[in-house]
């Protein structure tokens, strides 16, 4: 019986087993967590990696705009900087990505356990309202990932340029390459204000979300 393993033993054998969904998810139920519950872990860690993400990208407009605004000093440490910016911003935006398809995943298992549970029923009204229920989850949830996805898709575009630029800092460390960057300022604001307006609204499409679960 797993029940009766030693919790650090279970422990590594639920990650190990972690890459087979189905296999990670049974053992987890054997110890009382369920799908709902991983569920709701997940979608807490996918809304805070994208609250870090949201941070991140401040961070990297303000060090763009220091990098135009150079005046003099080493300008070789802006490249640096702004170049650690891009890394951490890539970082993120991976985490993202992974964290949403780890909620996509265990949502659609969820799912699928429930229309399936709804044949076991022998009272009809209770078949009716778990499948209210069912009805009105997936209906948040998928408000919920068409968020997440909406402001996930906006990363690329913001990353694209600034890669361009990091590059082309790399050979043109002087004065010329500054300058030429500047026309570009204008449209990284405009990108990254509105991948930060998606990130917020999938972050409080996750506040509500999770607030749905708990209080059935």
């Amino acid at each position: 019986m797993v029940r009766s393993l030693n919790p650090l033993v279970f422990f590594f054998l639920v990650i190990i087993l972690a890459g087979c969904s189905s296999v990670y998810y049974n053992a987890m139920e054997k110890v009382g967590i369920h799908k709902r519950d991983i569920l709701v872990d997940r979608v807490i860690a996918a809304r805070d990696s994208q609250e870090e993400a949201k941070k991140e990208f401040e961070s990297a407009l303000e060090r763009f705009k220091s990098v135009v605004d150079f005046h003099g000093g080493d300008l070789e440490d802006k490249y640096i900087e702004l170049k650690d910016e891009l890394e951490d911003m890539e970082d993120r935006a991976r985490e993202v990505h992974e964290r949403i398809a780890a909620v996509e995943d265990v949502a659609e298992a969820l799912f699928d356990e429930w229309e399936e549970e709804l044949d076991q029923y022998s009272s009809a009204s209770l078949r009716r309202a778990s499948q209210r229920k069912l009805r009105e989850t997936r209906r948040r949830y998928n408000q919920l990932i068409r968020a997440m996805k909406r402001a996930e898709a906006k990363i690329e575009p913001v990353l694209r340029p600034l890669r361009d630029d990091v590059l082309f800092l790399k050979h043109n460390l002087n004065a010329r390459a500054i300058a030429s960057l500047k026309a570009e300022l204008s449209k990284m604001e405009t990108d990254v204000s509105v991948l930060l307006k998606d990130m917020e609204h999938s972050i409080a499409e996750a506040d509500a979300f999770i607030q749905s679960l708990e209080k059935t």
